[in-house]
């Protein structure tokens, strides 16, 4: 039996199998047991080289598809306004112009992508098999969904307007404007569809219809009057979610928040509103809510346990992505409420285990760090970021840790 020694002893080890009469010397039996050993080791480097390279040089079918496109690629953890975004000319869509958005904290469920029209122009018809969910940031215009082509939908937007567009209708953009472009958001789940597929025909050239999520019925495209609860609203198009009315409730003082359900789909979202001088409770879901801010100035923070804090300073017009799993929270400093759209699909993605997303305090194994929880530096740090503005924080008794008088709002 071979004694339990260190690896690098055991090449002068003498077994007892040994033959005597040969004539190796104990530095040739170290070089001939230490050889194959040193090239097991560089053949394993140039593995491990050849893996680095294959994976540099890998493109997924969705970032083929972009390639494809033609169109510019954003990352990063945010976009700092998204009127003031850098497009491309998109040729397949014939007069606009893009760019596609994948930052860090989607995880390659869902993307985003700033399009502009151009004044009296129009996008190329076009249907696909991804959900697509449509903000307008700016202008005026109108838009055709159809099935059969001589039945279609028209309906008019403005700058405010949120729709979304039902899974493999084929679907037409206008800009009414004679002299001003105009520019929209969209969020989509192409990249788990395009890669899932990888079959451009199959996606984008599909002949099926899904009927339960629109069947060409009659003011399909109106808003409806249709509540699914207090805070949640199944409508096919939002005329102006800035004029919305919204219900209290949510992660912190004076918080109002209403949801969407648009076109029966898997896509979810919700707007939400927050007075001055306050901010929200920090906490954590899934990838992919891609979070867009339609009033006020501020800042929020996000971070893994454990881990450096990120900060996002935005104005409207911005849009960031927290990643799964990190803890975020929104900060007002502005001199006017805070309005955003949160916009996405990984909130239903469940935890490691299968476990789902509980907004109770994490002391009792929930997702949400309540205001007595933080640490008390984060607090510090806000009424700082609001005396910088001449900004009275608002939080008063409610918040432990506030210095202000002021009563909360």
């Amino acid at each position: 039996m071979i004694p339990d020694t260190p690896l690098s002893s055991r090449a002068a080890f003498q077994a007892p199998w040994r033959i005597p009469d040969r004539n190796f010397s104990d530095s040739k039996v170290a070089d001939s047991m230490e050889d194959p050993m040193a090239n097991l080791d560089a053949t394993m480097q140039k593995a491990e080289r050849e893996m680095v390279k294959q994976a540099e040089v890998y493109k997924s079918p969705y970032e083929r598809w972009k390639e494809a496109e033609g169109l510019p690629t954003v990352r990063g953890y945010f976009v700092k306004n998204l009127l003031k975004l850098e497009l491309a000319p998109w040729k397949s869509s014939g007069d606009g112009a893009a760019a596609i958005i994948n930052l860090e904290g989607t995880g390659g469920f869902n993307d985003a992508y700033v399009a502009e029209i151009p004044p009296g122009k129009s996008l190329k018809p076009h249907k696909h098999l991804f959900e697509e969910t449509i903000y307008i940031l700016k202008g005026q215009g109108a838009t055709s969904v159809w099935l059969d082509e001589n039945r279609k939908q028209t309906f008019e937007w403005h700058a405010g307007s949120y729709f979304a567009i039902p899974m493999n209708a084929w679907h037409e953009h206008f800009n009414a404007s004679g002299t001003e472009p105009a520019r929209y958001v969209a969020m989509t789940s192409a990249p788990r569809v395009i890669d899932t597929f990888d079959n451009h025909k199959f996606v984008f050239e599909n002949p099926f219809v899904f009927e339960d999520r629109f069947n060409a019925e009659e003011g399909y495209f109106r808003e409806s009057d249709r509540k699914l609860d207090q805070r949640r609203w199944q409508t096919n198009f939002v005329a102006d979610v800035m004029a919305c009315q919204m219900n209290e409730g949510g992660r912190g003082i004076g918080v109002k928040s209403l949801g969407f359900a648009l076109v029966n789909g898997t896509m979810k979202s919700h707007s939400s509103f927050w007075p001055i001088g306050t901010y929200k409770k920090a906490h954590r879901h899934g990838p992919g809510i891609h979070v867009v801010i339609l009033k006020g100035h501020g800042y929020s923070l996000m971070w893994q346990e454990g881990k450096p804090i990120e900060r996002i300073d935005w104005e409207p017009g911005s849009v960031f992505v927290p990643p799964e799993m990190w803890f975020h929270q929104h900060f007002n400093t502005g001199n006017d409420p805070v309005l955003f759209l949160a916009i996405g699909w990984g909130s239903d993605k469940p935890k490691a285990g299968g476990k789902q997303y509980v907004y109770k305090s994490v002391k009792e194994g929930g997702d949400q760090i309540e205001y007595e929880e933080e640490d008390p530096a984060i607090h510090r740090d806000y009424e700082a970021a609001l005396a910088a503005q001449g900004v009275t924080c608002r939080m008063g008794g409610k918040h432990p840790f506030c210095t202000a008088r002021a009563e909360a709002a």
